[in-house]
């Protein structure tokens, strides 16, 4: 199965991102699919936010929490999205999908004061 359908019905997705080396690293995270993207919502200054910022390749696949694989990895592009009204749409819908977990998550980070983002992508092969 590829395209966004690979993604259905799926809790996290393996997203791969790459060092100026080429090398990619790979990070399990939740995300939602809307309109055709799909959302991440992530702390801004992680290393996957900063590799996405340096260069847009990447490649995703449907997996478990552990990275372990459900799927094929399919490229795609991914920017930051900085539209506060998408980044509230997109928060409402994990809200939604992954309900007391990610309070849970919202409560310790907000203690921690960490600042998030979230990254929009779209495959570029369907």
């Amino acid at each position: 199965m590829s395209g966004l359908q690979a993604f259905e019905k799926q809790s996290y997705l393996n997203l791969e991102t790459f060092r100026k080396t080429g090398e990619g690293l790979r990070t399990p995270v939740w995300f939602v699919e809307d309109g055709g993207t799909l959302y991440v919502r992530t702390v801004a200054n992680s290393g996957k936010v900063k590799r996405v910022r340096r260069t847009s390749r990447v490649n995703v696949a449907p997996c478990k929490v552990d990275g372990k694989l459900l799927g094929d990895w399919q490229p795609g592009e991914a920017r930051e999205q900085l539209d506060a009204e998408t980044d509230r749409r997109v928060n409402a819908l994990l809200n939604k999908k992954y309900g007391l977990m990610k309070f849970l998550f919202e409560i310790m980070s907000k203690l921690q004061r960490q600042k998030y983002t979230l990254l929009e992508i779209k495959l570029t092969r369907n």
